[in-house]
Parts: structure tokens; C-alpha cells; sequence
């Protein structure tokens, strides 16, 4: 088992999809908790927790299942890792102008949710570029391989980058006057995957009951625009789900609808996988 993630392997791989999760590793390690000004409950306020849960059930039907270990207060996989903040990297020079470093959401976050500060000041260059070279590289280095397995097996690859999103962030939808989303299909406005993929995931989701939009407010970032690139057969779809649906955000734990969303992702987890069937090419050679 790696440092940096959990890999579970289906008994047979069937299915170009590979279902990951970034955002739900809650390994925070005494060392960082001892560096933060937050407790141990603000300091998960950003991170898709139990997400990696849901999706349980992917191997028994095929699909490889990729979450990260740390959290993503601690490094952030889907930042891109030349994100570096110089506002929290002892020298690091101030880079051109990106909304995300300059909200302190950079490779290794300043803050957490809500904007509050991680640490005091500063963190070493030799700090951020081990957390890089221990956590990240490992995991993209992975989902690279994974990927390239399943193209040279399948045809295609397909990863499901599963999130989750703030009940809160949703207000901006409803002030539109629009119906407030349980899931948020991201695909970088057609940019990540076929449409078909994406028409289909989003069929699922409201056969399931679900309201989904898509690519608002939330299109894909680093993992999206890397892993999806169509006219290549790779393809990757982000995955939104409102957290208020089986958590209770304040307190970081399961609510009383966790099991039956469990159960209703299990399904959905099972018609996704399907999307990607097909012969396997190795089986024929």
C-alpha cells in the first residue's frame, strides 16, 4: 500500500472506467496538526470527506477504485504542481497572476473552506517540494499508468473524478433562479469528454433521482483538463455531489441518509462502470 493513496484492484478488470477520488484522504499525520492553527475539525472543512465510501463498490463490477491518503489541506491533486503560493512558500517567486494561488488555493493550500489560514506564516521550499515529490508525484504517476493500462486494453480510458461540493456553494444557482443540483457533471464545457460519455453519466444520475447540472459552478481543473483529451479516447468527467445529501458538514460526519445514498451510489457506481465495457483487445491478440 502506498504513502499516497489506495489502490483497490477489481478481480478482473472489465470496464475503461476508473473511478478516483483526490479530495477525501484524511491521513492529516500528527506533524501537520501540530503546524496548523485550525482544530481537527475546521482543518477538514475542505476535504470530500467519506466520497472514497461511496464509491466502495466499484471493484465488483470492474473498475479500478483510486483514493488519496492525505488531505488535501495538506496537498492538493488536482492542482497542477507548479502552483506554488509564495505568499505561504519561503522562496518561492510571486508567480503571473492565477485565481486559485491567489486565493491561497495553490498546489499546497494556505487555507482551507470559509478562506481561514492553515498556519501562522510561512512553510520551508524543502517542505512543499517533499509533499510534491512524496504525494503527489506518487498518486499522478498511478492514475497515469492505470489510464494507459485501460487505453491499451480497452480502446479508451475513462476517469470519473468524484468530488464533493459545499451545500453553500450552491446558493449561486439558486439566486439564478435555477433548481438547486444534487450532482455537478463537469467536462470543461466539452473539453475533458465525448458527449455521449457525459449524456450518459448524466442520465444515470437522474434515473437515481437526482437533479444535475453541468459544468456550473464547478467545470473541472487540473485533473480534467490532464487526463481528458478526447480526440485521444481519453476522457474524464468530474463528479459533484452535494455533501448535504449524506453528511453533516458541520461536524464531519455521516447523517442519518448515509447508508441509502451509499446504496443508491452503489447502483449508479454499476451503471457508470458499464459505459465502459467492451472486448478486451489483449484477449483477442
Amino acid at each position: 500500500m502506498s504513502d499516497a493513496f489506495n489502490l483497490k484492484m477489481p478481480e478482473s478488470r472489465t470496464t475503461s472506467v476508473v473511478f478516483a477520488s483526490p479530495h477525501s484522504g484524511r491521513d492529516y499525520g500528527r506533524s501537520f496538526l501540530r503546524q496548523t492553527v485550525l482544530d481537527e475539525r475546521l482543518i477538514r472543512s475542505s476535504e470530500d470527506a467519506f466520497v472514497d465510501r461511496l464509491l466502495t463498490a466499484a471493484p465488483e463490477h470492474g473498475a479500478i477504485l483510486m483514493a488519496a491518503r492525505k488531505p488535501r489541506a495538506f496537498v492538493d491533486l488536482n492542482r497542477d504542481c507548479s502552483e506554488l503560493d509564495s505568499a505561504l512558500i519561503e522562496g518561492v517567486k510571486k508567480q503571473a497572476h492565477n485565481p486559485r494561488v491567489a486565493s491561497g488555493l495553490g498546489v499546497i493550500p494556505r487555507v482551507v473552506s470559509g478562506s481561514r489560514a492553515i498556519y501562522r506564516g510561512k512553510i520551508s521550499q524543502e517542505e512543499a517540494f517533499e509533499r510534491i515529490r512524496g504525494y503527489w508525484r506518487p498518486y499522478h504517476d498511478m492514475l497515469h499508468t492505470i489510464l494507459t493500462q485501460n487505453q491499451t486494453l480497452f480502446g479508451r480510458s475513462i476517469l470519473v473524478d468524484c468530488h464533493s461540493m459545499p451545500h453553500e456553494a450552491l446558493e449561486v444557482l439558486t439566486r439564478a433562479n435555477r433548481p438547486r443540483p444534487d450532482i455537478v457533471i463537469g467536462d470543461r464545457f466539452g473539453a475533458s469528454a465525448d458527449e455521449d460519455i457525459v449524456a450518459q453519466i448524466e442520465q444515470i444520475f437522474s434515473d437515481a433521482g437526482l437533479r444535475v447540472a453541468r459544468n456550473t459552478p464547478f467545470a473541472g481543473a487540473y485533473i480534467a483538463k490532464q487526463y481528458g483529451q478526447p480526440v485521444k479516447n481519453r476522457h474524464c468527467i468530474q463528479i459533484e455531489i452535494d455533501r448535504a445529501l449524506y453528511m453533516d458538514e458541520q461536524m464531519v460526519l455521516p447523517n442519518d441518509n448515509f447508508g441509502a445514498f451509499q446504496s443508491l451510489m452503489k447502483n449508479v457506481t454499476a451503471r457508470i462502470a458499464d459505459i465502459g465495457r467492451g472486448e478486451i483487445r489483449l484477449a483477442a491478440e
